[in-house]
């Protein structure tokens, strides 16, 4: 029972310590995602842009036309620099996209790690300071680039999604001790808002701050809020009710009765990851392949879509802040239609979750794809263009009524698991889309994004047809295999299974006889 000050404490908190976690998730994906996309805005403004005039073999003569340059005539290929502009590195589109693609190649090695750690030590410290870690490294980037250029950067990107891998599996570890059956879906409403909410915020923000001042800025504000972030995460949240010092009883009491990972702990204890049944699993295979396609189209919109903006349809900072924000407030608002409509159509019988699942990963990943290549053919027709861009957004939030939610459906019980090979898999596509778009576009002209942007849609459909072809939308055998048995073909042993101990097996017993 509380007494003393945590009692005090606890009657300042007008919401329940559950919620107070919720909003503080919300804050961390919204934390993780501005400071995993500041870069591909202030990346426009920190390479200098050398455009060729006509006798130029470089010259593009479908090229948009730029209001918003000054021209330095005294040199024999104009340089252009925009008014606004803080020129500084000399790098080759190749070299952006290796630069842009570096996260990941830390992200994806911490994501199964990061969630085993948080499952075992508890999530509030493998998120907390994960996402510590990204903050110093959002800081201190300004000073760590101009001192040792594009491979300073590229070795503090990939420690920043070292940092930043365990943030979703911790935060899940913990979701799964704070979140009530009832309640679990305004859980997802409220936490996973936070991605979109990032990327809304990292685009128009990093777009203002750049327009009335240097690119150094986004950085320095960016890296700042995950401070502040983690200042009052150390000591608001705590990993489960149970260790929180000043929680009230009647909300402890509350979780401990309907959180389903704090009832009878014991009784419930899952046998070891079944990595036979995992590895072998052709729909789980088909998931993480469509992954990789869902993010081979985010990933291009998310981290080019900006580039595309500044140097093809000519916008400002400021502008491509602002409109490169508004396909993710499209997606946002989509996603919940999307969901609305997916269970209405459920529950009325009108098509089965696999069904579902099927429908809403087509609509995210074909029409998207359809709708980038509309805009590239748009030309500079700068209007129609960023509709087809908000639209393909737009499309794109069905994604978390299909296979996102997927694992819940296929691997119930080991749906953590599954969760971190289908994004961390998946994440190899931010890796290679950057680099690749980069090595297509050496020198950003319309119609060399539009064989990318081609690219593009030829991934989405190829993963959309295996996953047609494959995916499944029941619980799989392999993760219940006492209540599924083995398939009729299984031919490589038995999966794992958790020993009982003997005062368990005196339980059972127990229950036996007085059945």
């Amino acid at each position: 029972m509380l007494t003393g000050w945590k009692l005090a404490l606890s009657k300042l908190f007008i919401i329940p310590q559950r919620y107070v976690l919720a909003v503080m998730g919300l804050l961390a994906i919204a934390n993780a995602y501005t400071m995993r996309v500041c870069l591909n805005l202030a990346i426009t403004q920190m390479v200098k842009k050398n455009v060729a005039v006509e006798g130029d073999e470089h010259y593009d003569p479908n090229a948009c036309p730029d209001l918003n340059i000054v021209a330095n005539a005294t040199s024999p290929v104009l340089a252009y620099y925009r008014a606004d502009d803080a020129v500084l590195f000399e790098w080759s589109e190749a070299t952006q996209g290796l630069i842009l693609g570096s996260f990941y190649y830390g992200y994806v090695l911490t994501h199964i790690p990061g969630g085993m750690l948080a499952e075992r030590f508890g999530g509030k410290w493998v998120l907390g300071l994960g996402l510590l870690s990204t903050a110093i490294c959002t800081f201190i980037t300004p000073i760590t680039v101009k001192m040792g250029g594009a491979t300073a950067l590229f070795i503090l990107r990939v420690l920043e999604g070292l940092g930043e891998g365990p943030t979703m599996p911790g935060l899940m570890a913990m979701l799964s001790k704070w979140a009530p059956k009832a309640e679990r879906a305004r859980f997802g409403a409220i936490v996973f808002g936070g991605a979109q909410i990032g990327n809304i915020a990292g685009s128009y923000l990093s777009g203002l701050i750049m327009h009335e001042g240097s690119w150094e800025n986004v950085f320095y504000m960016f890296g700042g809020l995950g401070f502040l972030w983690f200042l009052f995460w150390t000591v608001l949240c705590y990993s489960t009710p149970n260790t929180h010092p000043y929680i009230s009883d009647e909300e402890k009491k509350f979780l401990n009765q309907n959180v389903d990972a704090l009832i009878h702990s014991k009784k419930q204890a899952l046998d070891p990851i079944p990595w036979k049944g995992l590895l072998r699993s052709v729909p789980l295979w088909a998931l993480i392949i469509a992954g990789i396609g869902h993010d081979w189209g985010y990933f291009t919109m998310v981290t080019d879509l900006p580039k595309y903006m500044t140097d093809v349809l000519k916008f400002n900072i400021k502008s491509t802040g602002i409109l490169s924000a508004l396909p993710y407030v499209a997606m946002w608002i989509a996603s919940f239609f999307f969901g609305l409509v997916c269970d209405f159509c459920i529950k009325r019988g009108y098509h089965s979750i696999q069904n579902a699942r099927k429908i809403y990963t087509t609509i995210a990943a074909t029409g998207p794809g359809i709708c980038i290549i509309l805009a590239s053919y748009s030309g500079c027709d700068t209007t129609l263009a960023v509709f087809w861009f908000v639209f393909a957004m737009t499309l794109m939030g069905a994604y978390y009524s299909g296979m996102k939610i997927n694992p819940l459906d296929i691997s119930p019980n080991y749906a953590g698991t599954t969760t971190a090979m289908v994004n961390g898999i998946a994440a190899i596509s931010g890796i290679i889309s950057p680099y690749l778009i980069g090595l297509l576009t050496p020198e950003s002209t319309l119609k060399q994004w539009r064989v990318a942007f081609w690219v593009c849609l030829g991934v989405l459909v190829v993963t959309n047809v295996v996953y047609l072809m494959f995916a499944k939308g029941e619980q799989l055998w392999w993760d219940d295999v006492r209540k599924h048995g083995y398939p009729a073909n299984w031919k490589h042993g038995p999966l794992p299974s958790r020993t009982v101990d003997s005062e368990e097996q005196k339980e059972k017993t127990d229950d036996k006889d007085v059945k």
